[in-house]
């Protein structure tokens, strides 16, 4: 029934990220039997701590939202041809602004809280176009500038906290009330997690994605460009422009997801001893989501859930924390390689095992 549904392609990219993740977590488990762990025990604790608990539970959707946000950031790039390794930086640059923005503006909440989320989109945007106008215009390749750009993210929103906006605490001042995320009610329904508006936020942005990408004539002149830029430039399409435009767009995504850490997990940013890893998990995510809004949001309560359950294997099985990072890494493993998932069950169709 469901090969008549979907097509043969489609089934076999959606089997390769469910392959990566059986077997991450199955030599995962023979990594902890082998380290003298007992893995049933440890991922029992996992999946007890994620969906027994409802603090946990909330953790990890809070988790999940700069995941998703970052994941799509990741993930629309990809889908117009280019590869944003800078989401680390935007997600920085995005966290500052919208904390700065919650500062010192003294505004209504139905007005401050959209005025900081924007400038924290409007700050990852500036960072994603740098490298987009020097690929559009001088050819550099976006992998080498946005790796490069994540560090002077990083050193540059440091200074600018410890010159300007230091307070005791090596951090900033807390947001007004006003442009925060917190949500009293959402708390109070997991045990005090916290668990924030942002995730709806997150929810609109893979319905944005999509609708962006897939119902847009925008979208398809963005998707055309990444297929082959020549055959877009002898069809009339501004090739230059898209590829500023997705790097504008795919940095926007990501400074929301700074947003949602400055606005809704902490209330302020303190100066980095090193990058958050929440850009670089977005390249996991969008990985193992097979670039698409749904796949994203899947694989981001996946990877949530994991970093979140990860605490409950250590406190109640003895696991290490570091075991389930072994298991994540595995699980990106396989993904990257899923040339050698689709051998196998090519092979396994031909022996009609």
């Amino acid at each position: 029934m469901i090969k008549k549904l979907l097509p043969k392609s489609r089934l076999v990219s959606m089997a390769v990220p469910l392959v990566a993740v059986f077997l991450g977590i199955l030599i995962g488990a023979i990594v902890m039997l082998f380290s003298g762990y007992n893995p049933i025990r440890g991922y029992s604790a996992l999946l007890s701590g994620i969906f027994s608990d409802t603090y946990y539970m909330g953790e990890t959707i809070r988790t999940m939202t700069p995941l998703i946000l970052s994941g799509l950031a990741v993930a629309f790039a990809f889908r117009t041809g280019l590869f944003n390794i800078g989401v680390e930086g935007q997600v920085i640059v995005g966290w500052l602004a919208s904390v700065y923005v919650g500062i010192v503006l003294d505004l209504p909440a139905m007005i401050h809280l959209p005025v900081a989320i924007l400038a924290g989109a409007l700050a990852g945007a500036l960072w994603g176009f740098i490298p987009g106008i020097l690929k559009a215009r001088f050819q550099v390749h976006e992998v080498i500038v946005t790796i490069m750009m994540n560090y002077i993210a990083l050193y540059t929103a440091n200074y600018l906290i410890r010159t300007f906006l230091l307070v005791p605490g090596e951090r900033t001042e807390t947001i007004s009330p006003s442009a925060s995320l917190a949500s009293p009610f959402l708390q109070s329904l997991t045990d005090y997690s916290r668990l924030h508006y942002g995730f709806l936020i997150a929810l609109a942005g893979c319905v944005l994605m999509w609708f962006l990408l897939w119902k847009t004539t925008k979208g398809f002149e963005l998707r055309a460009v990444g297929f082959n830029t020549h055959a877009s430039h002898y069809s009339g399409m501004n090739v230059q422009k898209n590829i500023v435009l997705s790097m504008v767009i795919s940095g926007g995504f990501a400074g929301v997801a700074g947003s949602m850490e400055g606005l809704g997990t902490y209330g302020y940013m303190s100066i980095l001893s090193g990058f958050t890893g929440v850009g670089f998990d977005g390249i996991a995510v969008a990985l193992l989501g097979a670039n698409t809004a749904i796949g994203v949001l899947l694989s981001s309560f996946l990877f949530g859930g994991l970093q979140i359950g990860a605490l409950n294997m250590q406190s109640r099985a003895g696991v290490p924390t570091e075991l389930v990072d072994i298991v994540i890494a595995l699980i990106i493993f396989f993904v990257a390689s899923s040339y050698i998932i689709r051998w196998i069950m090519n092979r396994i169709k031909k022996e009609g095992i």
